[in-house]
Protein backbone atom coordinates (compact mmCIF):
# COMPACT_ATOMS: atom_id res chain seq x y z
CA UNK A 1 0.00 0.00 0.00
CA UNK A 2 2.93 2.33 0.68
CA UNK A 3 4.09 2.06 -2.94
CA UNK A 4 0.54 2.65 -4.17
CA UNK A 5 0.26 5.80 -2.05
CA UNK A 6 3.58 7.07 -3.40
CA UNK A 7 2.31 6.56 -6.96
CA UNK A 8 -0.92 8.41 -6.18
CA UNK A 9 1.04 11.21 -4.48
CA UNK A 10 3.32 11.57 -7.51
CA UNK A 11 0.40 11.62 -9.96
CA UNK A 12 -1.50 14.17 -7.89
CA UNK A 13 1.64 16.28 -7.53
CA UNK A 14 2.11 16.28 -11.30
CA UNK A 15 -1.51 17.23 -12.00
CA UNK A 16 -1.58 20.02 -9.42
CA UNK A 17 1.88 21.30 -10.38
CA UNK A 18 0.90 21.63 -14.04
CA UNK A 19 -2.46 23.17 -13.27
CA UNK A 20 -1.00 25.51 -10.67
CA UNK A 21 1.86 26.58 -12.91
CA UNK A 22 -0.56 27.49 -15.70
CA UNK A 23 -2.74 29.51 -13.33
CA UNK A 24 0.23 31.19 -11.68
CA UNK A 25 1.98 32.42 -14.84
CA UNK A 26 -0.53 32.75 -17.67
CA UNK A 27 -2.82 35.75 -18.09
CA UNK A 28 -6.50 35.31 -17.38
CA UNK A 29 -7.45 35.78 -21.05
CA UNK A 30 -5.51 32.65 -22.06
CA UNK A 31 -6.85 30.56 -19.18
CA UNK A 32 -10.53 31.31 -19.78
CA UNK A 33 -10.51 29.25 -22.99
CA UNK A 34 -9.51 26.07 -21.15
CA UNK A 35 -11.12 26.89 -17.81
CA UNK A 36 -14.37 28.79 -18.44
CA UNK A 37 -15.12 28.76 -14.72
CA UNK A 38 -12.23 31.19 -14.19
CA UNK A 39 -14.08 33.92 -16.10
CA UNK A 40 -15.71 35.01 -12.84
CA UNK A 41 -12.41 35.36 -10.94
CA UNK A 42 -9.92 38.21 -10.84
CA UNK A 43 -6.35 37.74 -12.05
CA UNK A 44 -5.12 37.91 -8.45
CA UNK A 45 -7.55 35.19 -7.33
CA UNK A 46 -6.49 32.94 -10.21
CA UNK A 47 -2.82 33.43 -9.36
CA UNK A 48 -3.55 32.68 -5.71
CA UNK A 49 -5.28 29.43 -6.62
CA UNK A 50 -2.30 28.55 -8.81
CA UNK A 51 0.18 29.21 -6.02
CA UNK A 52 -1.89 27.11 -3.59
CA UNK A 53 -1.94 24.25 -6.11
CA UNK A 54 1.83 24.52 -6.55
CA UNK A 55 2.41 24.49 -2.80
CA UNK A 56 0.11 21.50 -2.45
CA UNK A 57 1.99 19.64 -5.19
CA UNK A 58 5.31 20.25 -3.45
CA UNK A 59 3.78 19.32 -0.11
CA UNK A 60 2.57 15.97 -1.41
CA UNK A 61 6.08 14.76 -2.19
CA UNK A 62 8.90 16.86 -0.75
CA UNK A 63 8.41 16.49 3.03
CA UNK A 64 8.05 12.72 2.94
CA UNK A 65 10.84 12.26 0.41
CA UNK A 66 13.22 14.41 2.44
CA UNK A 67 12.12 12.95 5.76
CA UNK A 68 11.66 16.45 7.15
CA UNK A 69 8.28 17.14 8.76
CA UNK A 70 6.51 14.30 6.93
CA UNK A 71 3.21 15.31 8.57
CA UNK A 72 3.08 18.04 5.93
CA UNK A 73 2.35 15.42 3.25
CA UNK A 74 -1.09 14.37 4.56
CA UNK A 75 -1.73 18.00 5.50
CA UNK A 76 -1.12 19.03 1.90
CA UNK A 77 -3.39 16.22 0.69
CA UNK A 78 -6.11 17.42 3.07
CA UNK A 79 -5.76 21.00 1.83
CA UNK A 80 -6.01 19.88 -1.79
CA UNK A 81 -9.05 17.74 -0.96
CA UNK A 82 -10.76 20.78 0.56
CA UNK A 83 -9.89 22.80 -2.56
CA UNK A 84 -11.47 20.10 -4.72
CA UNK A 85 -14.67 20.12 -2.66
CA UNK A 86 -14.91 23.88 -3.18
CA UNK A 87 -14.10 23.53 -6.89
CA UNK A 88 -16.72 20.80 -7.31
CA UNK A 89 -19.32 22.99 -5.62
CA UNK A 90 -18.47 25.83 -7.97
CA UNK A 91 -18.70 23.56 -11.03
CA UNK A 92 -21.99 22.11 -9.78
CA UNK A 93 -23.43 25.58 -9.28
CA UNK A 94 -22.46 26.41 -12.87
CA UNK A 95 -23.88 23.07 -14.09
CA UNK A 96 -20.52 21.91 -15.49
CA UNK A 97 -20.72 18.13 -15.16
CA UNK A 98 -17.23 17.40 -16.58
CA UNK A 99 -15.69 19.82 -14.08
CA UNK A 100 -17.53 18.14 -11.21
CA UNK A 101 -16.33 14.72 -12.37
CA UNK A 102 -12.68 15.76 -12.62
CA UNK A 103 -12.66 17.49 -9.26
CA UNK A 104 -14.46 14.53 -7.66
CA UNK A 105 -11.75 12.14 -8.88
CA UNK A 106 -9.01 14.47 -7.63
CA UNK A 107 -10.83 14.77 -4.30
CA UNK A 108 -11.03 10.99 -3.86
CA UNK A 109 -7.32 10.58 -4.63
CA UNK A 110 -6.28 13.42 -2.31
CA UNK A 111 -8.55 12.09 0.46
CA UNK A 112 -7.04 8.62 -0.01
CA UNK A 113 -3.53 10.02 0.44
CA UNK A 114 -4.60 12.03 3.50
CA UNK A 115 -6.27 8.98 5.07
CA UNK A 116 -3.36 6.67 4.30
CA UNK A 117 -0.62 9.02 5.46
CA UNK A 118 -2.41 10.24 8.58
CA UNK A 119 -3.55 6.73 9.38
CA UNK A 120 -2.22 3.23 8.88
CA UNK A 121 0.49 4.03 6.32
CA UNK A 122 2.01 7.12 7.87
CA UNK A 123 5.61 7.67 8.80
Amino acid sequence: MNVFLWIVQALLAAVFALSGLMKAVQPKEKLVDGYPVLRDFSQAAIRSIGVLELLGAVGLVAPAAAGVAPVLTPSAATGLAVMMVLAAALHARRREAPGVAVTAVLFVLAALVAWGRFGPYGW
